[in-house]
């Protein structure tokens, strides 16, 4: 499955973890308001990680930390106020909850953002969570290299073996799917 790392789609295994979750990530955005650019897509990722989603699955957090990458380099600002909020909040993603998404314990959206969304009073203070989200950045942008980096490589070779100039190749290409 294609993903969007910076400004490149970068295919991904689509893997049965990103089965399991997808439903109740989408409902994060609905919840959440953000969304599904890339940057929106960025914003669900920080509020997940502040949720405590990379506790629920590694696999899970690491698809967070793709998406939060980009997010990053677009508006990190935004990332920042996302991861904020979901620390404040709870996810979707415990078995437990999932069971009752499916089951319809809640009957409409204001009812499922009452339960999620700045239900924590209580929280760490901001400095050990400005640590955290740091960790997490750095994380984001590791893999944001390790991936992005031989993508834009192979994108610059496929495009000089496709008969575009130097210019051509590295010139970026303008993008109206950011938010």
């Amino acid at each position: 499955m294609p993903v969007f790392t910076g400004c490149l789609l970068v295919p991904l295994p689509n893997i049965e973890v990103r089965h399991r979750y997808l439903k109740y990530h989408d409902l994060h955005h609905l919840v959440t308001g953000y969304s599904v650019g890339r940057i929106g897509e960025g914003e669900v990722s920080a509020w997940e990680l502040g949720t405590g989603s990379a506790f629920v699955s590694p696999t899970l957090g690491l698809m967070n930390l793709i998406a939060l990458s980009t997010g990053l380099v677009l508006r990190p600002r935004r990332m920042w106020q996302a991861f904020l909020r979901g620390t404040r909040s709870r996810n979707l993603y415990p078995a437990v909850v999932r069971a009752e998404v499916d089951a319809g314990r809640w009957h409409d959206l204001a009812e499922l953002r009452t339960y999620c969304l700045e239900v924590k009073r209580t929280r760490p203070g901001l400095l050990l969570r400005a640590a955290e989200f740091g960790g997490y950045c750095v994380l984001a942008m590791c893999i944001h290299v390790a991936i992005a980096g031989p993508a834009v490589v192979a994108r610059f070779f496929t495009d000089i073996l496709m008969g575009y100039s130097v210019f051509q190749a590295v010139k970026p290409k303008k993008r109206t799917d950011l938010y």
